[in-house]
């Protein structure tokens, strides 16, 4: 069983990113602070659960918890600041759009930077040690793939609805044969060097 959070007694939000890796779409980070007798043995870090166990637990954190919050950081902020500085600005705007400002903050990762004066504290691998950060890697990966699922309407031949934009075969394929889109990140290798994009 994960723990609950990292101080028992304060007001202390988890907060976590998905979609870094990607060749496509945005970044999307969720904040969350769960009430003090929260517990569930399904949650865990996010990747590590299925689809349905993702989707049922999304409905019982947003029900559960005091305050929730997701927010997504687009491609050419991306391309803008690069994909470190865009995870930690989604990461602060899930934070900023929390219902009750938390009094402290645990980071799932090794980077981060100050948000205002509230302290926080990183956590590697905490979406597999800390509820809240499991909670909110739960948020920020259903809440994205239902995104990715969207622009998989509008451009199928990339395969968003099953690759969530990553870096699959399949999806680099796509790229050599159709180009690319304004969902891509331009700052990112898309390809391998050796291969070119159509003209």
């Amino acid at each position: 069983m994960l723990k609950l959070k990292i101080n028992p007694g304060l007001l202390e939000c988890g907060t976590d990113e998905a979609g870094r890796g990607c060749l496509a779409g945005p970044v999307t980070a969720a904040a969350c602070i769960l009430p003090e007798n929260f517990k569930h043995p399904l949650l865990n870090d996010s990747k590590q659960l299925s689809k349905s166990q993702r989707e049922s637990l999304r409905e019982i954190i947003e029900s559960s918890a005091i305050a929730w919050a997701v927010a997504h950081v687009g491609e050419g902020e991306i391309d803008h600041m690069n994909i470190l500085n865009a995870s930690i600005e989604a990461m602060h705007r899930a934070i900023k759009a929390l219902t009750t400002v938390p009094e402290f903050i645990a980071v799932d990762g090794n980077r981060f930077k100050p948000l205002g004066k509230i302290p926080h504290q990183c956590v590697v691998k905490g979406d597999a040690k800390l509820q809240h950060i499991a909670a909110a890697s739960v948020l920020a990966k259903t809440e994205r793939d239902r995104y990715m699922g969207e622009l998989h309407l509008k451009y199928p031949e990339y395969q968003w609805d099953k690759n969530k934009g990553y870096p699959t075969p399949h999806h680099r394929q796509a790229i050599m044969d159709h180009g690319t889109t304004r969902h891509h990140r331009q700052s990112f290798r898309l390809l391998p060097s050796q291969l070119t994009l159509p003209l």
